[in-house]
């Protein structure tokens, strides 16, 4: 696990998740809309695992949807405001830097009718709340920005958003997947409506995640059958996932997370510095000011990001060049031709290196010395 620098594309489990999905897995098997007492047992553990997880937003027990994860949070959330809208409006704003859960829904959407706006980002990964102002239209209907990009760690200016749409009608959806439990999240106080979270980006299983949904959003659900959740999510949840969530969700508290922040700042800062030392040439792609500690995404001049991929791989130790969900392909990052034009060489000659539970500085440093010689190989 201390060569593993790939959270950013999924999480080890906490030893504490496994045991608590076991003791859900052997004992508590009941179905929780059963009216006996195996599924009263049941209904019981889920609502508790509801209760730690809306405490963690400082929302109500009702407004957590659990779903499958992020890819089912984002579609329920925008297909279903979209279409629930339609006759105010089909306008859709969203970001180019939009996970693809966000972007390959949205040109689903434009197959529909529906028009959307794909707001641009600086050289630093950043979005202008200006630009989202101008394209702000009577008949926007939904606005989906995400609160931490996957692949730079930039936070982008959600509180600023939620305070623009407070004077319009438009729904505000954030995809939140990179972010929760890594910073203090407050809907409420954000003006967030919608917010997707999935449980495999913070040491939880993989399959499950939730929805929150405010109570004054319209949003009809997307899978028909059950009465589950409400009637807002069809199909018997997923019990052992959902309380293995919630176990990871408890140890994400204000403090754990301010100590985290402090580790990965510290591990960042050891891993570029002795980068700079060695004479290495390298530039972040990203807002320094504006980011997750979590997540670093560096330009090695020259280097062909596959062949550090690579040659790490050998080593041991697992970085990115992207988004797990698009490493699958040959195209270069969608985020870094947002940022830096679809012809830059910055999109072959970066990777992202993403710390996480289980690193440690030893490890970091190694990392850090394994980078240097091979990037200097190439660069020398």
């Amino acid at each position: 696990m201390n060569g593993y620098f790939d959270h950013g594309a999924t999480t080890p489990l906490r030893p504490e998740v496994i045991t608590e999905m076991q003791r859900i897995l052997t004992e508590v098997f009941g179905n929780p809309s059963s009216i006996h007492g195996y599924g009263r047992q049941a209904a019981m553990e889920l609502e508790l695992a509801r209760d730690v997880i809306s405490h963690s937003l400082g929302v109500k027990s009702h407004e957590i949807i659990f779903t499958s994860g992020g890819t089912e949070g984002d579609n329920t959330a925008i297909i279903g405001v979209a279409e629930a809208h339609r006759q105010q409006g089909r306008h859709l704003i969203t970001t180019a830097i939009e996970h693809p859960a966000v972007l390959e829904t949205m040109h689903y959407l434009e197959t529909r009718g529906f028009e959307v706006t794909y707001l641009p980002v600086d050289e630093k990964g950043q979005l202008q709340v200006s630009d989202l102002a101008q394209a702000l239209r009577p008949d926007t209907t939904l606005v989906s920005i995400m609160y931490a990009n996957n692949e730079t760690g930039n936070l982008l200016p959600i509180s600023e958003i939620g305070q623009l749409l407070k004077d319009h009608p438009a729904v505000f959806h954030t995809d939140a997947v990179q972010a929760y439990g890594k910073v203090a999240i407050a809907p409420k106080e954000l003006g967030i409506d919608l917010l997707s979270v999935s449980a495999h980006k913070i040491n939880g299983p993989k399959g499950v995640g939730f929805l929150y949904k405010s109570d004054q959003t319209m949003l009809p659900a997307l899978l028909h059958g059950g009465e589950q959740e409400e009637k807002r999510r069809a199909g018997t949840e997923n019990l052992p996932g959902i309380c293995g969530m919630a176990k990871a969700v408890s140890y994400l508290t204000p403090a754990v997370q301010e100590e985290n922040w402090a580790t990965y700042d510290h591990f960042g800062k050891l891993l570029t510095n002795r980068l700079t030392e060695a004479g290495v040439k390298w530039a972040l792609n990203g807002d320094f000011e504006h980011k997750l500690p979590q997540t670093l995404n560096l330009h090695f001049p020259g280097v062909s990001n596959d062949l550090l991929l690579m040659k790490l791989d050998l080593l041991g130790m697992a970085i990115s060049t992207g988004s797990a969900c698009t490493a699958g392909n040959v195209e270069p990052s969608h985020v870094l031709e947002a940022m830096h034009g679809e012809k830059s060489q910055v999109t072959k000659e970066s990777i992202r290196i993403s710390f996480g539970y289980g690193n440690t500085e030893e490890a970091v440093l190694e990392l850090a010395d394994n980078l240097v010689k091979l990037v200097l190989d190439v660069q020398n």
